[in-house]
C-alpha cells in the first residue's frame, strides 16, 4: 500500500465552490433585470404609462391639466382631535368614498378621466 494521499475530486473545490460569491451576484442582477423588463413590458402594455404625466414628455402638457375635483375639501394634518373634528374627518371621508364606490372598476374603461375624476386637458 501506498502511504501518499490520494486526491479526491471532493477535496479540489469546484468551480461553483470558488466562484460561488460572484454566480450568485450575477444571478441577482439578470434576475432584477429580468423583472425590471416584465414590469415595464406591463407598464407600457397595460396603457399606464399614457396616463403618467411625471414623464419628461408631457412636460409642456402638467400645466394645462384641469382639477375637475373643485368640491374637495383638503384634512388639516394640525390641530386637536375631538369629536368634533373625527366627525369632521368621517363626513369628508365618505364623500370621498362615495365618489370612488360609483365607479364600476369591471366597466369598459376603468382608468378613464371621467373614471378617474380627473378633468380634460385644456386645449
Amino acid at each position: 500500500m501506498n502511504d501518499a494521499k490520494i486526491m479526491t475530486d471532493s477535496d479540489e473545490p469546484s468551480f461553483r465552490d470558488e466562484h460561488r460569491f460572484s454566480i450568485m451576484i450575477v444571478l441577482a442582477v439578470f434576475l432584477a433585470l429580468v423583472l425590471v423588463t416584465i414590469s415595464m413590458a406591463i407598464y407600457y402594455g397595460s396603457g399606464a404609462a399614457q396616463l403618467d404625466l411625471s414623464r419628461p414628455g408631457y412636460k409642456s402638457i402638467r400645466a394645462q391639466v384641469e382639477n375637475s375635483d373643485s368640491d374637495f375639501q383638503n384634512y388639516s394634518a394640525t390641530g386637536q382631535i375631538n369629536q368634533t373634528t373625527i366627525t369632521e374627518f368621517k363626513t369628508l371621508y365618505n364623500k370621498q368614498a362615495q365618489k370612488i364606490e360609483s365607479v364600476d372598476a369591471f366597466s369598459g374603461d376603468p382608468l378613464s378621466p371621467d373614471s378617474l375624476g380627473i378633468g380634460a386637458v385644456a386645449e
